[in-house]
């Protein structure tokens, strides 16, 4: 069971903003499983909660999930203090309070996921929990064998250890510009999602990302999406996310409780 607070579920079921479903709960316009709740701290799962406001019932199905191809010049935010163009940008369907899950720095480009559910972000972007998310990357030069050991085993920037879950040579993608300055190109996948992680690791060895493309979240691949397009995803694809997150919080979980929560023996070797 997943509880969150009302007005977060009002808010992402996309019936109010978060400050108008204050009012609404406060004003004793929302019941859960049949009773008046004017409490702000009061929480609730629509999983097995019948959440109504002003007699309606809030569904999860309300909740909606694109994921866009994200061209570089956008900024990965919901708004953006200083006027440039977001990602919400390119996605203009209405009303609906949209947020990117997770960040993609404004040079790079790919896929994105933009959702109104804030339990699925929380599951996809916790950094204990870890969810897979694999990049195309094109550096200025060849990247030795030995850097690329480094790259999994870890690297130290700016006192942050810093580490992919794996890296491979790659071919160039089809639609590789042959003036982008590309010399090599690397599959990397992370799990720690670190600000400019790849670009920082790359760096302390000496190699410039040129080209740097998200293809996949979790099991959700970018496909053939055109550079600034959006669909919405099918309900296999968001139940598919919402497994890949839910395991990778109980992996999270484990590891955290430590070998003696989790009934373990450490090893002696």
């Amino acid at each position: 069971m997943v509880q969150e607070r009302l007005q977060k579920i009002l808010s992402n079921a996309g019936v109010a903003s978060r400050r108008k479903a204050e009012e609404l709960i406060l004003a004793g316009r929302v019941q859960v499983n049949g009773q008046v709740v004017t409490t702000l701290g009061a929480r609730a799962d629509l999983d097995v909660d019948e959440v109504l406001v002003d007699g309606e019932p809030v569904r999860r199905d309300r909740y909606r999930y694109f994921m866009l191809n994200k061209p570089r010049g956008f900024v990965t935010t919901a708004r953006d203090e200083q006027g440039r163009e977001t990602v919400l940008d390119l996605v203009p369907i209405g009303d609906v309070q949209l947020h990117p899950v997770g960040r993609l720095d404004r040079e790079s480009e790919g896929l994105v996921i933009v959702t109104n559910d804030g339990h699925l972000t929380d599951l996809l972007t916790h950094p204990r929990y870890g969810v897979e998310k694999e990049y195309l990357v094109g550096v200025d030069a060849p990247v030795p064998a030995k850097d690329i050991e480094r790259m999994v085993r870890g690297i130290t920037v700016d006192g942050e250890r810093l580490r992919a879950a794996s890296v491979r040579p790659a071919e160039p993608p089809a639609d590789a510009e042959p003036d982008a300055g590309a010399g090599a190109w690397l599959l990397v996948t992370l799990r720690q999602g670190k600000n400019r992680e790849i670009r920082r690791m790359l760096a302390a060895l000496g190699r410039k990302v040129v080209v740097l493309r998200r293809l996949r979240v979790g099991p959700l691949r970018l496909g053939d999406l055109g550079s600034g397009a959006f669909r919405e995803l099918t309900a296999d694809e968001v139940a598919a996310l919402y497994r890949a997150g839910r395991a990778a919080q109980a992996a999270g979980e484990r590891a955290a409780d430590g070998p003696e929560r989790s009934g373990r023996l450490p090893s002696r070797r």
